[in-house]
């Protein structure tokens, strides 16, 4: 069993930066893959980035280059730094960690962009 637990959301003006963070306890970290979703009011959830066990990077192309995923093992977290962010962003940012058929959800960290 894992838990996850995001933090960092918030209320920012467009082009501003935001740094999401996702602490992971109760297995070892350093096996699963990580990503971190979004979901915006009346859509489905939909894959933003994810880094796999060995540090390999993926992102949804809407956010390639202005977001960056990266993960500390040795803090047991996950870290989502987001830049040139636009009102498109705005969703319930929620982190994913799996190994295999085993896959963990947090409860998700509400971004809001505006003005």
């Amino acid at each position: 069993q894992v838990q996850v637990v995001e933090s960092g959301g918030g209320l920012v003006r467009p082009g501003g930066s935001l740094t999401l963070s996702c602490a992971a306890s109760g297995s070892i970290f350093s096996f699963y893959d990580m990503g971190w979703y979004r979901q915006a009011p009346g859509k489905q959830r939909d894959l933003v980035a994810v880094i796999t066990n060995g540090g390999s990077t993926n992102y949804a192309n809407s956010v390639k280059g202005r977001f960056t995923i990266s993960r500390d093992n040795a803090k047991n977290t996950v870290y989502l730094q987001m830049n040139s962010l636009k009102p498109e962003d705005t969703a319930v940012y929620y982190c994913n960690a799996k190994q295999a058929v085993r896959s963990y959800w947090g409860q998700g960290t509400q971004v809001t962009v505006s003005s």
